[in-house]
C-alpha cells in the first residue's frame, strides 16, 4: 500500500485546480495588464479569483495581494510593519520561539540591520498566550508575529484573544497561517488581524502561488519593484493560471471546511491513540487543540531519519518535522523550545493528514510504524542502554 501521510509539507493539487489550471493555460494566456480583448479577459479572472478568496476570508478584494509564496508573504508582511514602525521611531518585534523560519529568518535579518525582537517562550504544548504578548509589548513595538498553528507541531494559537489584545494596544498584528488557512474557520475582521500569510500548495493548489492579507489604512511597502501589478505593490507580471488554481482550490477547501474537518479529525484521533501505544513515545503539541490533520510523535532510542527511510521503504510518506529543514541534522528548534532534550527530539515523526486519507491508509499506518520503531530499537544501542 502507498500512503501520502506528509500533506504539512505540500499537498497534491486538487482536481478543480487542475482543471482551472488547464483551462487558463490553453486559452487564458492575455496579459491582465494588457487593454485588449484577452487582457481584459485575463484581468477579470484574476479580480474574481482575489474577491472569492478575500471573501471566505472575511476581507475586502483590495486588501488581498498575491504573492509567490508563503516565505514571501511572511517576509513582506514583518518588513513593511518594520519599516512604518522605523519612521515612527518604533523598533521593537515581538514573535515566538516556534515561528517557521520564514519568519525567524526575517526577524534575524532585522536585528542585524537593528531592531529588537522579543521571542516569546512556549508550553511544553506549544502555547503562547495573549497575556504573554500583553507583557512584552512595549512602548516602541511596532508588530507581533504570531503564527495561526505550528507546521510540525499542529498547536493551535489564541489568535483571537492575541489580536484583541494588540488591537487594544495600537500594535499592528500579522499571523503566517500558512497551515491553518482553508483548513480551519478564519475571519481576518472578527479576529483583529492586520496582515495574514497563506499558500497555495498547502490547500491542494499549486506551488509557486501565495497570498498576503494587509488590512486598509496599513500602508504596506513596495516589494518588488517594476510595474503597477499589485496596485504598485508587487511588480512583475501575475501567474495567472496558477493564482485561478490556487482561488479554486481555496475556495473548494473552505466551501467544504466543516465536514473536511470532522473527518480528518477522526483520522488524526485514531491514529494518535493507535501510536500512544508504543512504549516510550510522546506525543508533541497540544492533545485538542492542534490541527485537525497533524500528528507529531517522538520516539525515544531512535534517529527520525531511519524511521523515514523504513517508512518511505514500507509505502509510507512522512516527515520528521519541517520539510524546509530536511537538509539539517539538527533537532527541530519547535520540539527544543517545547523542553525536549536533543536525544528525544531527533526520534521525532510527523504524520499529516488531509481530506484525501483513508481508514484503512490510517490502520496500515498504526501497523508498520510500531513494527519500523520495535526494528530500530533492536539495532539501537541507545535503546540498549536505556532497557538494561
Amino acid at each position: 500500500m502507498f500512503v501520502y501521510a506528509d500533506n504539512a509539507a505540500t499537498t497534491a493539487m486538487s482536481p478543480v485546480a487542475i482543471q482551472t489550471m488547464e483551462r487558463a493555460l490553453e486559452s487564458m494566456y492575455g496579459n491582465p495588464s494588457s487593454l485588449h480583448q484577452k487582457g481584459r479577459e485575463a484581468n477579470l479572472a484574476m479580480i474574481d479569483a482575489r474577491r472569492a478568496m478575500a471573501e471566505r476570508l472575511g476581507a475586502e478584494e483590495r486588501e488581498l495581494y498575491f504573492t509567490g509564496c508563503g516565505t514571501e508573504a511572511d517576509n513582506w508582511a514583518i518588513r513593511s510593519a518594520a519599516r512604518l514602525g522605523a519612521e515612527k521611531g518604533k523598533r521593537h518585534l515581538i514573535t515566538t520561539a516556534i515561528e517557521h523560519h520564514a519568519v525567524l529568518h526575517t526577524m534575524a535579518a532585522l536585528e542585524r540591520e537593528g531592531y529588537e525582537v522579543t521571542y516569546l517562550p512556549v508550553s511544553p504544548e506549544g502555547l503562547v498566550t495573549a497575556e504573554q504578548v500583553a507583557a512584552a509589548i512595549r512602548e516602541d513595538t511596532c508588530l507581533v508575529s504570531v503564527m495561526y498553528a505550528n507546521n510540525e507541531i499542529g498547536t493551535i494559537m489564541p489568535i483571537p484573544a492575541i489580536g484583541k489584545v494588540c488591537r487594544e494596544r495600537g500594535v499592528l498584528f500579522h499571523t503566517d497561517a500558512v497551515q491553518a488557512a482553508a483548513h480551519l474557520p478564519i475571519n481576518v475582521v472578527e479576529q483583529d488581524i492586520d496582515m495574514l500569510s497563506l499558500s497555495g500548495h498547502k490547500f491542494h493548489g499549486p506551488k509557486g502561488t501565495g497570498a498576503l492579507y494587509c488590512r486598509k489604512g496599513i500602508r504596506l511597502a513596495p516589494f518588488i519593484e517594476g510595474g503597477a501589478q499589485e496596485r504598485g505593490k508587487r511588480a512583475g507580471t501575475e501567474a495567472l493560471p496558477a493564482i485561478l488554481a490556487m482561488s479554486a482550490a481555496f475556495c473548494e477547501a473552505c466551501d467544504h471546511m466543516e465536514e473536511n474537518m470532522a473527518r480528518v479529525t477522526a483520522l488524526r484521533d485514531k491514529l494518535i491513540e493507535g501510536l500512544r501505544t508504543i512504549p516510550k513515545c510522546r506525543l508533541n503539541g497540544h492533545p485538542t487543540q492542534r490541527l485537525p490533520g497533524n500528528v507529531s510523535f517522538c520516539f525515544e532510542g531512535i534517529e527520525g531519519e531511519s524511521l523515514l527511510l523504513r517508512l518511505d521503504m514500507a509505502g509510507i510518506c512522512a516527515s520528521s518535522g519541517s520539510a524546509c529543514t530536511s537538509g539539517s541534522l539538527d533537532p527541530s528548534h519547535v520540539l527544543l523550545a517545547l523542553g525536549l532534550p536533543h536525544e528525544i527530539a531527533h526520534g521525532s515523526l510527523r504524520l499529516s493528514l488531509c481530506e484525501y486519507n483513508t481508514e484503512e491508509e490510517v490502520d496500515y499506518m498504526l501497523q508498520q510504524v510500531p513494527q519500523v520503531v520495535a526494528t530500530l530499537r533492536e539495532m539501537s544501542p541507545v535503546w540498549y542502554k536505556m532497557t538494561h
